[in-house]
């Protein structure tokens, strides 16, 4: 594997252009089209690159290149070779950052917007921020603790040291707050520590999944490994500075909310010794997807052979020649099944509902070096490439997968776009599967696209499907017994090892911990099954509580956890500084305004493919609410936790 860095752990300077114009050319011939021109505007200053015969089609996001035709795609190249030649030629100098009028055209043309929306104008100071544009860390607090009295006593712990534990601590230490960081395993990384099965890698591109304040123009694969993305993680903690800030091996076993002191107390447990903590404020960044779900199935306990979750692959196994049983479709073993099918000698597959499959032909693909080439040496192509994937994946997906409440739902679609979507991912299957009638029937799903994550397929689902010693089975679980499952038809399914792809505890957020709030109550009996929490991440009566990742803040189509977890740590960054600067001691986010804006998480997410009545999915608890997923848009998410409005919080002074 190649060195994510050499001599800097960010790559922040381009590298003047001397190829000749033969290489230019053939690094050109790897580009992604959609954001190139944006890209050249925006670094020579000239808006003539933004012809509208050569705009994408937002209908078409999901086709190669964005169905651009052949000749579009050959002016598009045309006009960027002469572009990038000419700015080699003039000594590769960027013009001058572009006025917002002339950034506003750049962003529309960037979308595919026919005309200039005012609407979008909202999303030029998010889209400076989320590039960071010869501008730095836009989202790096704008404040110190040294210049406020009040901040002596704000030392915070945060739980969990993932990709979202990591971003914490790093702006706790940007801001000059004491921290500790407490983390169960031996090292950082959290999920993509944890897991590391066969073919265990992102869904969403690199660039977006990734700190928008570090990103990285040489990534290896278009969609990182595990391995990759774990690496990533740990060489940012350490470019951060903050890994001397954690305790691992540390289990957190309570936090309890001390009224009188007006500070948490954190029970842990290290080396098999019990030790108590107290800090002014609790981070949670356990997440949602860390606690393995095992099905509640009669027998499991019987089976005479190995049974393993995917979150804990036995790597000590050799499948090779193996009846193996799958339990799940989801997205784990997606990515796991086709890499042991050619291995084993059977595999059954246990489904309840096929995954919608999403075409990515590049989905296992390294980035060719054509591609590296114009990351490294076209300055802005890899941010507007990160704007172009935040964009088509973010609130440009929304809408189609809105419910039209006049649409006729009885075809299976929800709306008019929505259909659109429907006919493309049934077209790729059927194509994939063509001549398979009997495979088409188990692949083809029940339910609307959008009600469960997407799988990114570039044929190896479906390429599985076809082989002789792989079948699914959609006859319901009966039981477990020694020899393998029995299916409600009275099958037996044999088998020598069983892998459970069930997915993960959910909606048990803070799970296993036991958290106290103010006045001894107990958060997951507050909670009853169903949690919430204000933009995910206050709840009212568990003052100085933050979580990252919490309720209603995961994504299905639209966008990446990453981002969330930006937006996130700059909302809790703003209620220490408001802390910090009025020598306040605590804040609780008002019971009414907690309420309010679970009502309006609830209406909408009602009027999504995932809140439909006929989905069953884990997005939804116990109770059948979707306490996952945020319905809104990214930006309505990043307008909202620019900062704390105070007025919505119940604030503590200092203990008498």
């Amino acid at each position: 594997m190649p060195a994510l860095w050499t001599t800097s752990p960010f790559i922040d300077e381009i590298a003047p252009i001397t190829a000749d114009d033969a290489a230019i050319r053939s690094a050109l011939e790897q580009a992604q089209l959609p954001p190139l021109l944006p890209a050249l505007a925006y670094l020579t200053g000239d808006l003539g690159l933004l012809r509208p015969d050569l705009r994408v089609d937002t209908q078409l996001t999901y086709l190669p290149q964005c169905g651009l035709t052949d000749d579009q795609q050959r002016a598009i190249l045309d006009l960027a070779f002469e572009t990038i030649r000419a700015f080699r030629d003039g000594g590769s100098h960027a013009a001058a950052p572009p006025d917002a009028s002339a950034l506003r055209q750049i962003m529309h043309y960037a979308v595919g917007a026919d005309v200039v929306d005012e609407s979008m104008d909202a999303y030029l100071p998010l889209l400076q921020e989320e590039l960071g544009i010869r501008a730095g860390d836009r989202r790096a607090p704008q404040w110190h603790a040294s210049d406020h009295a009040g901040a002596e006593h704000l030392d915070v712990i945060v739980i969990g040291a993932g990709m979202s534990g990591i971003l914490a601590a790093h702006r706790l230490h940007q801001a000059g707050l004491p921290f500790v960081v407490l983390e169960k395993n031996d090292d950082v990384g959290g999920t993509w520590l944890e897991n590391t099965y066969p073919g265990c890698r992102v869904d969403n591109p690199n660039h977006n999944y990734s700190y928008s304040f570090a990103q990285r123009h040489d990534w290896p694969r278009h969609y990182s490994t595990n391995d990759v993305l774990l690496e990533y993680l740990q060489r940012c903690t350490d470019a951060f500075g903050v890994r001397d800030h954690i305790r691992f091996g540390t289990e957190v076993r309570s936090a309890r909310w001390l009224d009188d002191e007006r500070r948490w107390e954190v029970r842990i447990r290290r080396d098999g010794e019990d030790e108590v903590l107290t800090a002014a404020a609790v981070i949670s960044a356990v997440g949602q997807l860390n606690r393995p779900r095992i099905p509640d199935l009669p027998g499991l306990d019987e089976f005479a052979g190995p049974v393993f979750h995917s979150a804990r692959w036995r790597h000590d196994l050799d499948l090779t020649g193996c009846k193996v049983a799958v339990i799940g479709t989801g997205a784990s073993a997606a990515q796991f099944a086709p890499e042991i099918a050619p291995d084993v000698e059977q595999l059954a597959v246990f489904q309840r509902h096929a995954p919608w499959l999403l075409p990515t032909p590049d989905y296992h693909d390294e980035v060719g070096p054509g591609l590296r080439w114009l990351y490294e040496h076209v300055p802005s192509y890899s941010e507007w490439n990160r704007f172009w994937i935040f964009w088509q994946m973010g609130d440009a997906a929304l809408d189609r997968v809105r419910v039209d409440p006049a649409w006729d739902r009885s075809g299976g679609s929800l709306s008019a776009d929505h259909e659109f979507i429907r006919w493309l991912l049934s077209a790729y299957l059927e194509a994939e599967l063509a001549g398979r009638p009997d495979l088409l029937a188990d692949a083809r799903p029940d339910y609307p696209p959008g009600g469960k994550r997407i799988i990114r397929d570039n044929g190896s689902w479906t390429g599985m499907l076809k082989r002789p010693n792989v079948a699914i089975v959609r006859d319901p679980i009966e039981r477990i017994t020694e020899q393998g499952i029995v299916t409600r038809d009275g099958t037996l399914h044999e088998a020598d090892v069983l892998i459970l792809a069930t997915g993960f505890e959910a909606s048990s957020f803070l799970a296993p911990m036991q958290v106290t709030g103010a006045g001894g109550v107990d958060l997951h009996d507050h909670w009853a099954g169903s949690p919430r929490a204000y933009l995910g991440v206050t709840v009212p009566g568990f003052p100085n509580l933050f979580c990252l990742y919490g309720p209603n803040t995961n994504i299905v189509v639209n966008g990446s956890i990453v981002y969330f977890s930006e937006c996130g740590v700059r909302y809790i960054l703003g209620c220490l500084e408001h802390l910090a600067r009025t020598g306040q001691v605590a804040m609780s986010v008002r019971q009414d305004v907690h309420d309010r804006f679970n009502d309006a998480v609830d209406d909408q997410n009602a009027k999504m493919a995932w809140g439909v009545d006929e989905v069953d999915s884990w997005y939804k608890d116990g109770k059948g609410r979707v306490s996952q997923n945020w319905p809104f848009t990214l930006l309505e998410y990043w307008q909202r936790t620019l900062a704390p409005d105070p007025a919505e919080f119940d604030v503590l002074g200092p203990p008498a």
